[in-house]
């Protein structure tokens, strides 16, 4: 994603890291105390988002959507998402960017301000629906008129995800709107962002009445048994298909066995759910199944970019295609280039036809990239809508924009209580042989529980 200012950086969770200082994992100094952990600068911190989402800075006389008040819109609507305010006039500030879709010759910092809105919009109409229902109309008209695939697929999207009847629509008018779309933008099934928004609600509405039926997926010891390539240390990320709920980690050493912690597996919980409530094919989802090189660490040597990540470093996974990458594949230098068929010899024979499995592939194919491993240094209220994409249990984690989210908690006094990140580069930096490389792979895990996936429940698939 695009890198916003510094202010609006400082408190970001996930992707909006400038060029990350690369480096070999080493043990980072512990910080006992946090001076921006206090109650008085968690006070502070929101105190400077209700000032940058104050109503006279929607004023669109005085601060018009144009390019010199791009940094100033971002940061605004970044504020209404953070803070949700139950106001009209954050409605009405959305609505005015909104309406603005339609719209020929836009500048590129005027569709990075649409780009915010869209996204910050559909989190606000999906998750709180009783105040933001009233974007329903400039969704529709958005599908119905806009020349940008992209946020066709994101009102599609935010239509189909409506749970308040007020505001939902009826099968019929969701097949009315699928065909007008495919009429109006006749490569449809080449756009990554159509094409799965389009077989999602498809899906969706195939299902609805079908509820309690699970997936299946190949056999998941498969998977666990596969090196990618050889003498690579392997991570898996197990999750449930409700990302509201933690992921199971586990590490596999470059031999093909699993790190244990005494007599058990080695495990740590990471939650990988977007804040923005937005599926993973879009910037800022849902982390998407698949395969990342993992290469290195970002240091987090200050306190610039505390609240976004924490104060530990930030494991660096790599998508296919993405740039930056020294040796995607061990054998060959550089990002992956290759095809769908390339990316499926990665996996067991087994999975390489399972679709959901090359959602990174895809994501990547479309410029999905700076994803992580972090913790982090906001307070676990400071997303005032977080209640609603993650489960009460695990409020201690926060959600982040596309990245793998690691619990870390101080008290009102800045004292750390509780990290995960350190056990997470040190079991890292020991399968690694002093270094961080190798492959993560996150799978979704079907089942009619909604609790997360167990050491024990994962154990049976090793024997």
């Amino acid at each position: 994603m695009q890198t916003l200012s510094s202010a609006l950086a400082a408190i970001a969770v996930s992707l909006t890291i400038t060029t990350p200082q690369i480096a070999q994992a080493q043990a980072p100094p512990i910080r006992i105390y946090q001076p921006k952990a206090t109650e008085t600068a968690r006070n502070d911190q929101i105190q400077d988002q209700q000032k940058k989402a104050d109503p006279r800075r929607f004023d669109l006389q005085k601060y018009p959507v144009i390019d010199r008040n791009a940094t100033h819109w971002q940061d605004s609507l970044w504020a209404i998402g953070v803070l949700a305010p139950d106001q009209d006039y954050a409605v009405q500030a959305l609505a005015n960017v909104l309406q603005m879709t339609t719209e020929a010759n836009l500048t590129d910092p005027q569709k990075g301000i649409i780009d915010t809105a869209m996204q910050v919009g559909l989190e606000l109409y999906t998750l709180k629906p009783e105040i933001y229902g009233k974007l329903k109309p400039y969704f529709l008209r958005t599908v119905n008129n806009s020349s940008d695939s992209q946020w066709v697929a994101l009102s599609l999207a935010a239509l189909s995800k409506s749970t308040d009847p007020a505001h939902s629509l009826s099968k019929e008018q969701f097949t009315k709107l699928a065909l007008k779309i495919q009429q109006r933008f006749p490569n449809w099934q080449q756009d990554i962002h159509l094409r799965t928004t389009l077989q999602t609600l498809q899906s969706n509405l195939q299902t609805s009445q079908k509820s309690s039926q699970v997936a299946t997926i190949p056999n998941l010891t498969d998977l666990l048994k596969w090196q990618v390539t050889p003498q690579q240390a392997h991570m898996y990320v197990l999750c449930r298909p409700n990302r509201d709920v933690l992921c199971l980690a586990l590490i596999k050493d470059r031999n093909g066995k699993f790190l244990k912690q005494g007599n058990q597996l080695w495990s740590a919980p990471l939650l990988l759910q977007s804040l923005r409530n937005l599926d993973w094919y879009f910037t800022n989802g849902r982390t998407p199944q698949g395969v990342y090189r993992m290469e290195g660490v970002s240091l987090q040597p200050d306190d610039e970019f505390f609240h976004a990540y924490g104060q530990f470093s930030l494991v660096n996974l790599f998508a296919p295609f993405e740039d930056g990458v020294q040796a995607f594949l061990p054998n060959q230098k550089g990002k992956f280039t290759g095809n769908l068929p390339d990316y499926q010899a990665l996996l067991p024979p087994t999975w390489r036809n399972y679709q959901p499995i090359q959602q990174s592939y895809w994501a990547g194919n479309v410029g999905r990239s700076l994803f992580r491993i972090h913790g982090s240094g906001a307070a676990i209220d400071f997303f005032r809508n977080k209640d609603k994409v993650v489960n009460p249990k695990y409020f201690n984690w926060n959600a982040a924009l596309g990245c793998l989210s690691a619990i870390e908690l101080y008290d009102n006094r800045g004292n750390l209580l509780k990290a995960d990140m350190p056990k997470i580069l040190d079991a890292l930096t020991t399968v690694g042989k002093g270094k961080v490389e190798g492959f993560l792979i996150v799978v979704d895990i079907p089942s009619v529980s909604t609790e997360p996936i167990t050491v024990e429940e994962v154990a049976k698939y090793l024997n």
